[in-house]
């Protein structure tokens, strides 16, 4: 097993049903590719897969590696950007959660 249990994470990912070509692709042709990571339940695992393993090719998590470059260009110091991801993604379901339910109390 890798260190990043991708054999666990890469099981549930969407792209999985698809053919690999599609996510390897330059130009505009990257827009689509991105697009089937929408909604992919292991988004997070699957970009913080690529940017701790400094992946150069291919859409990884929704991202093209122009975008992985800067990312990691912009936060060189990020030592596990899986588990910054993971927190930042718990934040967000959190802060989610808290809004939902003020407007469900709001609106009785």
């Amino acid at each position: 097993m890798i260190g990043d249990d991708q054999e666990a994470w890469s099981a549930r990912a969407v792209c999985r049903r698809a053919d690999p070509d599609e996510l390897f692709v330059q130009g505009a042709a990257q827009n689509s590719a991105k697009a089937l990571c929408t909604g992919c339940p292991v988004r997070t695992e699957c970009l913080a897969h690529a940017l701790d393993h400094r992946i150069e090719h291919g859409i990884w998590g929704g991202m093209t590696e122009r975008e992985r470059r800067a990312l990691l260009r912009r936060r060189p110091l990020v030592a596990s950007w899986r588990r910054l991801l993971e927190t930042a993604r718990s934040e967000h379901e959190r802060a989610v959660a808290a809004d939902e339910g003020q407007a469900w109390h709001a609106t009785g």
